[in-house]
């Protein structure tokens, strides 16, 4: 998606270790109008899918997620990264490492949104190492549910999550993957 990718070229900023920061308008304050194309474009290229829920994991997926969550008509889940005293009775339960945290977490959905005849898409803002993606699909399938796909902003394609998950057969759409980047040479698209 080339407005992603130059608004990533304008705005991103590289740091050392590989992290890329999008915070100016993608994961902290968040260009809604840049949302609603991201939107539109999951809904392009999931059309056809039957898509009945969007699952993403706290906390920078949801608005993403939210906004594409319009397109499709359907409800957002958002998996917890703690149980709290809202979420009473069964809940599926998955690890996932952060990449940019360096912690494992539980992650939690209530079995109460999540049934076997649901066909779930998944949205979030990178994929880099696969562990948040790994841990939304494994919850998908404790439901019974079917996964129709990965829905990504911005892949790492440097990095194995992306290939990890294709492997799994899982239909990965990424916006924007990122062949190489650095301080020094910026960010270069696939």
């Amino acid at each position: 998606m080339q407005l992603l990718e130059e608004r990533i070229r304008r705005d991103g900023k590289i740091r050392e270790g590989g992290v890329l920061k999008v915070d100016s308008f993608l994961n902290h304050q968040m260009d809604v109008a840049l949302f609603g194309e991201i939107g539109r474009e999951f809904a392009r290229l999931f059309e056809g899918q039957n898509v009945t829920k969007i699952l993403t994991i706290e906390a920078s997926g949801i608005g993403i997620a939210c906004i594409a969550a319009q397109y499709f008509n359907v409800p957002v889940i958002f998996a917890k990264k703690n149980k709290t005293k809202n979420i009473a009775g069964d809940v599926y339960t998955s690890k996932v490492e952060s990449f940019t945290h360096g912690k494992v977490y539980d992650i939690i959905v209530s079995k109460e949104f999540l049934h076997s005849e649901d066909r779930v898409l998944l949205i979030d803002d990178f994929l880099a190492n696969g562990s948040a993606l790994q841990g939304l699909i494994k919850l998908v399938e404790a439901a019974g549910a079917t996964v129709v796909g990965a829905g990504i902003c911005v892949e790492k394609a440097f990095q194995p999550g992306g290939d990890l998950i294709r492997e799994m057969g899982v239909r990965v759409e990424s916006l924007a993957r990122i062949k190489s980047m650095s301080v020094e040479g910026g960010v270069e698209f696939c």
